[in-house]
């Protein structure tokens, strides 16, 4: 028997040896930030195809599993051994295998884990990439993340709660770069959120938008700015599943410079200076 034919049974941990029925791996994938066509089309396939799938319930609509044939497993209450366990077990039995996360298992999808299991137990994988609540937060506030001589660079973090983060990456510190923050997981958190902008040397005036289950139906979106935000944020009772965007970039203001890449004088690759 080869090394690809033999795995280990998850139910156990023991050294038990066992060919698979299938060569079909397991995939991640990312479902999408809430509106049901905002997978991807190789997603919505696996997922009518699939005959286990095993989703992130507390996050994860709903409805982009009306009409799949699979048996479905919501993970909102399991940990990690019961999750892999669900998986293992159906991919031995040559059942396809789908482990649906919200927005992009990318971030903060806690899939790396999920991944360092599943290659101890010789079951192979994919990850089919999907459409970051980030950026349907952004696509919400008809906002463009890089705007030209305002802001270059997109952080993407959360603020500091029961999990830590390394100690180069508290939110005062990334602040002092001044550029378009988006914070995850952390609208409980918000007074917090904004003192730690503020002493990284966010002004009050800076733009906020706080975007609330974007693209679903029942999305909500509050603007104000390091001085009102929070405030705002607790009498619309935003506490969860919501993204924080701060920076420039969401001001409705006119642009000091536009992009060279339609600048009539500005000549590149693909055409010539006028």
């Amino acid at each position: 028997m080869s090394e690809s034919d033999r795995s280990v049974t998850a139910t156990t941990g023991s050294p038990t040896l066992r060919k698979s029925l299938t060569s079909q791996p397991i995939a991640f994938v990312g479902a999408g930030p809430g509106d049901v066509e905002l997978i991807t089309v190789k997603g919505r396939r696996l997922l009518d195809h699939a005959d286990c799938i095993v989703y992130a319930g507390s996050l994860v609509n709903p409805a982009i599993l009306a009409g799949c044939k699979a048996r479905i497993h919501d993970s909102a209450g399991m940990n990690l051994e019961e999750i892999i366990e669900i998986m293992a077990n159906a991919w031995h039995n040559g059942q396809s295998v789908v482990r649906l996360h919200t927005g992009d298992p990318s971030i903060f999808g806690a899939i790396k884990e999920q991944m360092q299991r599943l290659d101890a137990i010789g079951i192979s994988y994919m990850v089919v990439p999907g459409v970051s609540s980030a950026f349907g937060a952004a696509a919400a506030l008809k906002a463009e993340l890089t705007l030209p001589e305002i802001a270059q660079t997109v952080i993407i973090t959360r603020q500091e709660g029961r999990t830590p983060v390394p100690d180069l990456e508290k939110l005062r510190l990334l602040a002092a770069h001044q550029t378009t923050m988006l914070i995850f997981l952390s609208v409980s958190m918000i007074e917090t959120v904004v003192l730690e902008l503020l002493a990284g040397g966010y002004n009050e005036s800076t733009p906020v938008a706080v975007v609330e289950k974007a693209t679903w139906d029942s999305e909500q979106i509050i603007l104000g700015t390091l001085a009102d935000i929070a405030l705002k944020i607790r009498e619309a009772g935003i506490c969860k599943t919501a993204l924080i965007c701060v920076g420039r970039v969401f001001a409705d203001l006119p642009l000091a410079a536009v992009s060279k890449l339609y600048d009539k004088d500005f000549s590149h690759g693909s055409r010539a200076a006028a």
